[in-house]
């Protein structure tokens, strides 16, 4: 399918790919976190993508959340860095990556959530919402830590 993200999933599988960084970021409204629907695949994730160089990674999820969805955040701080060797995201030109990704907490500040090339929904979900959706794998094991309110852990032994 021409414009299909997919994952490969194998033990240690990471160690056939290459690396790439990337930033998200969470934005809480109450007790409902923004989730965006990938046009790629249809899977939900918190907007984000990858840090271009002489970017900071907070710069990034501010950048890519408002590229994404057109909604200006700030970054407030930072649930954690999450990366698994043996779930590798597989482009449709080819590439092969792990991804080492960082997420940070964030606020609103302008705008409003919508759709873009990347994003065919926005939407502000509860934790019971989000645990209904097809989420990607890396995030997948933040959310628990984004609606606690606390920091992510990525522990080898979960």
């Amino acid at each position: 399918m021409p414009g299909y993200t997919r994952h490969e999933y194998g033990e240690r599988i990471g160690a056939t790919a290459r690396l790439r960084i990337g930033a998200a970021a969470a934005v809480m409204d109450g007790e409902r976190l923004l989730l965006t629907r990938r046009t790629d695949n249809g899977e939900w994730c918190m907007p984000g993508g990858a840090i271009e160089p002489g970017e900071r990674p907070a710069e990034a999820a501010e950048r890519e959340t408002y590229e994404e969805t057109g909604l200006k955040v700030r970054v407030t701080g930072l649930v954690g860095v999450y990366s698994n060797p043996d779930v590798v995201v597989v482009y449709p030109d080819g590439d092969r990556v792990q991804i080492v990704g960082m997420v940070f907490r964030a606020e609103a500040v302008g705008g409003r959530a919508g759709a873009s090339a990347e994003v065919s929904e926005s939407r502000w979900c509860t934790a019971a919402e989000a645990a209904e959706l097809s989420v990607i794998a890396g995030h997948r094991a933040v959310l628990a830590a984004v609606f606690a309110g606390t920091a992510y852990f990525d522990d080898p032994e979960r």
